[in-house]
């Protein structure tokens, strides 16, 4: 994912100096070139040759060092950057750079670079709440700066507050985000995901073995390429994607309704929630006791989501999802045009490799003037040609 892209790592002084390996680590991992940049201070917490076994690269700390600046002088450093993030980032550094002061060899590449920057504050949580921290933050934000808050939790100090540097995960999307094209800026999507629950009784219900790994890559694909992505899932057991607003939903009942709640607001949406076609007519308020050797259930359909959906698209751009057993091309055409769709995805359940749970998928996106048959692939990169897809039928 960041494979040939340039990520300077800035480390500033503070004891969370010591998560910027992991980091590091994280971020060669993904294939990203690495060079990292410490203040003097963060040289007390971490030493320049850990960063350095890890990066594989020589770690640039001092401005006046004149053997490293013949090697690779720190305006190099900032030219060749595709992304520069500073994590931990004191609220000493953070006020330096709102104030434009460069006495620092990261400092010096922070105010020369072109590239985004990222600033991930790390520091006692009085600190980070004070009104001084507070405005310097703002103030680099206005001046395009990506500010990653941090946590909660126990710090270093003793204390229990907001002030922990942000997850490895979290800072990695951040980074992932910045040197991803932003074609989806602007946009609203609705993406929903996940399986719906129809109770019997208080302990059994009706469902499927949907994991929402489809429908959360989808939503967290948006928001790295600069979408407001707002997620309705059923059940689920992922954690909520970062950057993406999350709703929960129960039953197809309350899907319905939190979907059509903001349907209005979103220029696409995706369902690829699986929604239970039918529920009890009647749910038991109390668990129905294993007394007899067989139990009959009335069931009824639930309501048609998509169709609804479709019946009020105008000039949104509408998505399905189709899991079938065969016919699937045919049975997606008939889909679409049943329900006002632009775009049906259509998959085998039953394919290895493709099926509820699974991390990878064989898709085929079937509009109305073509059918593209796509190879197994992780659903990121399909949730990322699905995208790819909407863009090109929105410009028809």
């Amino acid at each position: 994912m960041l494979r040939g892209k340039n990520v300077v790592v800035g480390i500033t002084g503070g004891i969370s100096a010591y998560k910027s390996c992991e980091l590091v680590r994280s971020l060669v991992r993904d294939g990203a070139e690495v060079r990292c940049a410490m203040t003097r201070n963060a040289e007390r917490f971490i030493t320049p040759l850990t960063l350095q076994t890890l990066s594989g690269n020589k770690v640039a700390s001092n401005l006046f060092d004149l053997t490293s600046e013949s090697e690779i002088g720190h305006i190099k450093i900032a030219d060749d950057a595709d992304v520069v993030v500073v994590a931990p980032a004191s609220a000493s550094f953070i006020g330096k750079i709102a104030s434009g002061i460069a006495d620092s060899l990261l400092a010096t590449v922070i105010l020369a670079t072109k590239a985004p920057v990222i600033i991930c504050p790390a520091m006692n949580s009085n600190m980070y709440s004070n009104s001084i921290v507070q405005e310097n933050m703002e103030k680099l934000r206005r001046h395009g700066f990506t500010i990653v808050e941090p946590g909660e939790g126990d710090l270093a100090c003793g204390w229990t507050g907001r002030g922990r540097l942000a997850e490895t995960d979290v800072i990695a999307l951040e980074i992932q985000k910045a040197v991803t094209p932003q074609d989806y800026a602007g946009e609203n999507i609705l993406v929903s995901a996940g399986a719906t629950r129809e109770h019997i009784d208080p302990v059994r219900f009706i469902s499927n073995p949907s994991t929402g790994k489809m429908g959360y890559s989808i939503a967290r694909a948006g928001w790295l390429r600069g979408a407001r992505a707002t997620l309705v899932s059923g059940h689920s057991s992922l954690p909520d994607p970062h950057g993406v607003e999350v709703v929960r939903a129960t039953n197809c009942d309350d899907m319905y309704e939190k979907i059509h709640e903001r349907f209005e607001r979103a220029h696409i949406v995706i369902k690829s929630a699986a929604v239970s076609d039918y529920s009890p007519c009647e749910r038991s308020e109390q668990k129905i006791k294993k007394s007899e050797k067989q139990l009959s259930i009335s069931l009824k359909k639930t309501r048609d989501i998509l169709k609804s959906l479709g019946e009020e698209k105008k000039d949104r751009i509408l998505v399905g999802f189709a899991a079938e057993t065969e016919n699937l091309v045919n049975n997606s055409r008939e889909k679409l045009d049943e329900k006002n769709l632009d775009l049906i995805v259509a998959n085998d359940v039953t394919a290895p490799q493709a099926g509820f749970g699974e991390d990878t998928n064989i898709a085929w996106l079937v509009d109305r003037e073509r059918v593209e048959e796509l190879p197994l692939m992780s659903k990121f990169e399909l949730a990322n040609r699905i995208l790819d897809r909407i863009k090109e039928i929105d410009r028809r």
